[in-house]
């Protein structure tokens, strides 16, 4: 009977007050004190004493000088390249972090070399049109210090004569 009432007398306790933790951190942090009870007895922990540490704010800025490239009008088979010219506007050398494209017909190509404020950088986007025939429209999101932007190509693709090679697979077309 003794064991039970103490047993009780403490789940109230627990259940009321929380348990204290300390979590280990880096030697350059401060520790944080959470309050959490045992989840078994259905109890949700507590937010934290201690609010996070601010995020480092990165003053980096970017301009592209164009965000759609139009090819207009391509043979199936033929070469198409766009290059998007951009500047660091910011104060901070911009570094790019990821090029993804919308599919695996578009491929990119970008340095991953830190653009110094007030230089310019390109990222140039390759797309496949063999057996791609039709209209086209498809996103490039580009991730950086400077945040997230997304870019275009679209055209048409228009299907190659029967019995013909492809023309202009050497040639990078831009506009």
């Amino acid at each position: 009977m003794k064991k039970t009432f103490f047993a009780l007398s403490m789940l109230a306790l627990v259940s009321t007050t929380g348990f204290a933790q300390v979590k280990k951190l880096q030697p350059a942090q401060k520790a944080e004190t959470t309050q959490q009870a045992p989840v078994k007895r259905g109890i949700a922990k507590s937010a934290s004493a201690t609010p996070a540490p601010a995020t480092q704010v990165v003053n980096t800025t970017v301009d592209f000088k164009k965000e759609t490239h139009d090819f207009g009008t391509l043979t199936e088979g033929d070469a198409a390249e766009a290059e998007f010219v951009f500047t660091n506007t910011g104060k901070e050398p911009l570094i790019i972090q990821t090029v993804k494209p919308a599919c695996g017909c578009t491929t990119p190509f970008y340095s991953k070399e830190p653009v110094a404020p007030g230089k310019t950088g390109t990222i140039k986007a390759a797309y496949g049109t063999k057996g791609r025939v039709g209209p086209f429209n498809k996103s490039i999101t580009v991730n950086s210090t400077a945040g997230t932007k997304v870019l275009w190509i679209k055209g048409v693709v228009e299907k190659a004569p029967e019995g013909s090679a492809p023309q202009n697979t050497s040639m990078i077309k831009t506009n």
